[in-house]
């Protein structure tokens, strides 16, 4: 008999070219799922699915239609949804600056991915899964912090998380959020500057930077049936850096 939880399974996972995403599409794939790399990112995101043997969709989250596309695609090759996984976000990379004084027009397109993204892709899938089905969004401890507009699109992860367990635990389907703390991906080596990412390592009580493979953990126990009865939560995998 097959140890694998997510056997015959299907999982859309955005952002899934690099960082967090990509080992949550490798440890899904491990497991039995059919995965769907969903990126901006070509390149990578074929790489990745290649190598997991799963599909490949170039997808703008931000874009309505780009996600109606992605669920069609998955569809066609799989014929089923059961798991999305809403990590694509602006990150790597991002602009520091104030809440106050961030330039609009890159206010309101990192909102459009790292908000509204989570959203447009759930709208366009929730409709072909089944009751059992599940769904993750990526928040941070960000949420709970000041950072800025970052932390911003990240509370409303949150509340967008709660808000739509209620309006699709009628279906059957879970939701459930991550909010990783400060982990380990090139992302971040090239966003926070390191004396900041020592200070806040050098306050957790786990004092060490979090992995990707923490995140994973956390994820597969979420998408899991040993979660059937969970919905609606944020789940801080942080080393206790949030303590509520």
């Amino acid at each position: 008999m097959s140890t694998k939880r997510f056997e015959g399974k299907t999982a859309i996972v955005t952002g899934a070219a690099g960082g967090i995403g990509e080992v949550y599409a490798r440890r899904l794939a491990a497991e039995g799922c059919h995965v769907v790399v969903a990126d901006l990112n070509d390149e990578a995101g074929q790489a990745v699915a290649a190598d997991i043997g799963g599909l490949y969709v170039h997808t703008d989250v931000a874009d309505p239609d780009s996600a109606e596309a992605l669920a069609d695609a998955t569809i066609e090759k799989y014929g089923q949804i059961d798991y999305l996984v809403n990590n694509a976000a602006i990150y790597g990379g991002m602009k520091l600056d104030f809440l106050i004084t961030v330039p609009w027009d890159y206010y309101k397109k990192f909102m459009s991915v790292n908000f509204d993204g989570a959203l447009n892709v759930t709208r366009a899938v929730y409709g072909r899964m089944k009751p059992g089905s599940a769904i993750i969004n990526q928040s941070s401890t960000a949420a709970w912090l000041y950072s800025g507009f970052y932390g911003v699109a990240k509370a409303g992860v949150n509340s967008l998380t709660q808000q739509l367990a209620t309006e699709l635990g009628g279906s059957g389907i879970r939701i459930n959020a991550i909010a990783p703390g400060p982990t380990d991906t090139e992302a971040t080596k090239t966003t926070t500057p390191g004396n900041m990412v020592a200070e806040m390592v050098g306050k957790l009580p786990l004092s060490r930077m979090g992995t990707p493979d923490d995140m994973a953990g956390m994820l597969l126990f979420l998408l899991s049936d040993d979660a059937a009865w969970v919905t609606g939560q944020i789940f801080n995998v942080d080393g206790g850096q949030i303590i509520r």
